[in-house]
């Protein structure tokens, strides 16, 4: 009897345990989605604002504008719920601004601290026109 109960009720517990593990964190999946993308945005926008100014390293420009971009992803997503479709330009200049600057000096690169604020500041903007709704 007890090889019975294990051979039936073994196999359905874990196809419920598994199912229920990969259908619970569907709904996060989401909000990774927004921050990706503008942890994406960022990265372009900053390897294209360091090209055009001549900041040489793209690997440390990508890094620099994704964690901006995710920064002010972040920034965003604690505003009230109707009220993150509707971005203030301020607001994502202003912390895409100071996450560059914060992260330059993080990564050593403390000699262009102006030139990073610029940069977030870009990074900030561009998230701001890309996905203002």
């Amino acid at each position: 009897m007890n090889n019975i109960l294990r051979r039936t009720l073994l196999p359905s517990l874990m196809a419920a345990s598994l199912a229920g593990v990969t259908l619970v964190p569907a709904k996060p999946a989401a909000a990774d989605d927004q921050v990706l993308r503008d942890a994406g945005i960022g990265a372009v926008t900053n390897v294209v604002t360091g090209a055009v100014m001549g900041h040489g390293n793209v690997v440390k420009n990508a890094v620099r504008g994704g964690v901006t971009g995710a920064a002010v992803n972040g920034a965003n997503g604690l505003r009230k719920h109707h009220n993150r479709h509707h971005r203030n330009l301020g607001q994502d200049v202003g912390v895409g601004a100071g996450a560059s600057t914060l992260t330059g000096i993080i990564t050593g690169d403390r000699k262009r601290t102006l030139s990073n604020a610029v940069d977030g500041a870009a990074v900030g903007g561009a998230i701001h026109v890309l996905t203002n709704h």
